[in-house]
Parts: C-alpha cells; structure tokens; sequence
C-alpha cells in the first residue's frame, strides 16, 4: 500500500494557510503539470491527481479540520476518499477546473479562431539588397467575402439570433467534480460561436462569410537583407473565423547571386585578375563595386591571393551599424600560348631571377598565400 504525502508537503504551503493561499498554489501546480506542458513526463498525470487530492481535503473546511487531526486514515474513516470518476482524463479534470481547454487562459466564452499564416517568395537582386526596394508579392488567401463583408448573409436579408444557444455562443452543461458542481461552456455547434445565424446565406461563399481570392501587395524590403530572411506583416494572411484575428504574411526573400560577387556576412568578395608580369612591376586595376567602378593601385610585387580592402564598400547592416567592406582578392594570371618571342623573354628573365626575388612572402615579413586565402574567406 502506498503511503500517502501530507497534503501541505503537495502543495508547498504552510498548515496556517488560508484560503487563497491554497487555491493559489494549487493552481500553480496544476499548470505546471499541464499534460501539454509535460508530454514527456508520465508522472505529470499522477502528481496532477495527488495535488487535485491535496486540494480537495483542504479547500473543504470540515474535511480539513478532520486531516489535520487524523491525517488521511481520518478521512478514509468517513468514507471519503477524493473521486475522479465524473471525468475521463485529466484534460477534462483541467477544462472542469479552469473552465474551458485552456489552463493557461481561464474560461470564458470561447474565442474566434485565427487565420492561418501565408508564405510568399520575393526575389531581388544584390542591388536591390544593398539599396533597399519596393517589390510586389502576389499570392492566394482566404479573405472575408467582398459580397456578404464576411458576415455570411445575402445582402438584404437579415441575420437572426440563433435559437439554439440563446445569441451567446456557447451551450452550458453542469457536471460534478472532485471540487463539487462545475458548468463547462462549449462553443455553440449551431452558430459556431457567433450567437447569430444568417437567415438565407450569401450565394456568393455559400454562408462561410469567406471566400478565397488572389491579392497584391507592395512590400518594403529593407536595405542590407539576406538571402532566406524573412519579413512579417501581421494580419495580411488568412481571415480568421468567428471573429478571430487574420493570420500573418511571411515574405521570404531570395537574393539572386551575382557573378561579380560573393557575400561574406555584410562583406562583399570580389577577384580581379592580373598578369604576372604586371603583379611583378605594379599596376593599376579597376574593380566592380556595387557603387560603380573603383581604381585600385597593386604595388610592384603582388603576390596570388593578396587581399585589398575597400572600406565600407560592402553590404549595409540591417541594424544601422557600421556596413561591411569589400575584399578584393588577386588572382595572378600566368601566360599561356607563349610565342617565340614572348618565351625568349621569359627564360631571360628566369635565368637572372636571384634567391632574393623568391623569398616567401612569410620570410619577408609578408602574408603567405593560404593565410590570405583564408583571411579573404573569413
């Protein structure tokens, strides 16, 4: 036989507590044992059912006074041991108490149901992400009817108040619980909740007081954006019914790549490719930005892979910081196709090439390649 907990202990109160203190406690662990709550958790049911006892003996003054001076083998005495037969499961034990489905929300007549969200696709181009645009979406949704204005009547004739739930949406019904009498609401299956019904429903949705259409709408999309994020625009998604709210539109954006660049966070990664020879005097070399064309100077000695960075030339930040910078990475090209002339030249500049114009670069003080490579990728 298993012995029982004390009461108080359950319900981690004090034995002087009041009323209000025991309701109060006990409502606190019962939503902390809601079964939504604690899925996982196959002695949340048991320990729900031990606090609802607990309740049970000391929200009843008489039986309170008869625990405190004979513990639960008093109570057994009497013949009353706590009762759940009148409900099924510990959900109807929980919409019993707390007067409805919701032990989170409390009672009350029940509520409209809220549309559902929608998800549209936007695409941009890089451009377009950097700058900030205006761009217009069009998709599917469910919408209240332009006929009726979502009250599900022909226009012109009336809506009654619905005769079965009286006009308040809800249908009553008593039932004993281990805390006495309890009336539990249901939401009214003639009405829906509305408390009125149409007399002769809209021929255009057919009494559903919503109608499926195609809608357009200009979004705003935020400069410094990133491929895959989302913008949510509340209540442009599906009507909701009875009342309820309408959903939330998700416009999810696609930011097309472009060949000139690659993105890095807010950094943008470009190439730009050089000869050898001209990596080996120095040149000049102009660069794409997305601001235009920019003039970069490479010193005499470029090697592959040397990283010049262009200050602030990369995306802007979504949170009004500091934009990013754009990294220029240079590819040394070596010639190919040589003809006679163009290989004479080189073997003469081979053949008087000394160690010291071959030093690694990290001998000379210098990045080496696979350090600026991996610098240029982050």
């Amino acid at each position: 036989m298993t012995v029982k907990r004390d009461a108080y202990e359950v319900l981690g109160i004090a034995r002087d507590a009041d009323e209000r203190e025991i309701k109060r406690s006990f409502r606190r662990l019962a939503r902390e044992l809601h079964p939504d709550v604690n899925r996982h958790d196959h002695d949340a049911e048991e320990r729900f059912k031990e606090a609802a006892d607990a309740y049970e003996i000391l929200s009843d003054p008489e039986r309170r006074q008869v625990y405190d001076r004979y513990g639960h083998e008093g109570l057994s005495g009497q013949g009353r041991e706590p009762n759940f037969s009148g409900f099924g499961s510990v959900s109807d034990i929980f919409d019993a108490f707390f007067g409805g489905g919701d032990a989170f929300g409390g009672g009350g007549r029940a509520a409209g149901v809220q549309g559902g969200d929608v998800a549209v696709a936007a695409e941009i181009s890089l451009a377009q992400a950097a700058r900030g645009a205006a761009v217009d979406v069009e998709y599917e949704v469910v919408a209240p009817c332009e006929r009726c204005h979502g009250n599900a009547a022909e226009p012109g004739t009336p809506i009654e108040t619905c005769g079965r739930c009286g006009g308040s949406g809800e249908l009553r019904t008593a039932m004993r619980s281990a805390f006495g009498q309890v009336v539990r609401a249901h939401l009214c299956d003639a009405c829906g909740g509305d408390g009125k019904i149409a007399r002769t429903p809209c021929t255009r949705c057919r009494g559903r007081g919503r109608e499926a259409r195609r809608a357009q709408l200009e979004v705003d999309i935020p400069a410094g954006i990133a491929d895959d994020q989302r913008i949510r625009l509340t209540g442009r998604g599906h009507a909701g019914e009875g009342g309820g709210p309408p959903g939330d539109l998700y416009v999810v954006v696609r930011v097309a790549e472009d060949e000139r660049f690659v993105r890095d966070g807010n950094d943008l990664v470009s190439v730009v490719d050089v000869s050898a020879p001209a990596a080996a005097l120095g040149t000049s070399v102009t660069v794409p930005t997305l601001e235009g064309e920019e003039t970069i100077e490479l010193e005499a000695g470029t090697q592959p892979g040397s990283v010049v960075n262009l200050t602030g030339l990369g995306m802007p930040s979504l949170r009004r910081g500091r934009p990013g910078d754009q990294r220029v990475v240079v590819n040394v090209v070596v010639p190919r196709e040589l003809s006679a002339r163009q290989r004479g030249l080189l073997e003469e500049l081979e053949g008087s090439l000394e160690e010291r114009n071959l030093r690694p670069a990290s001998e000379r003080g210098h990045e080496s390649l696979f350090a600026r490579v991996r610098r240029a990728l982050g």
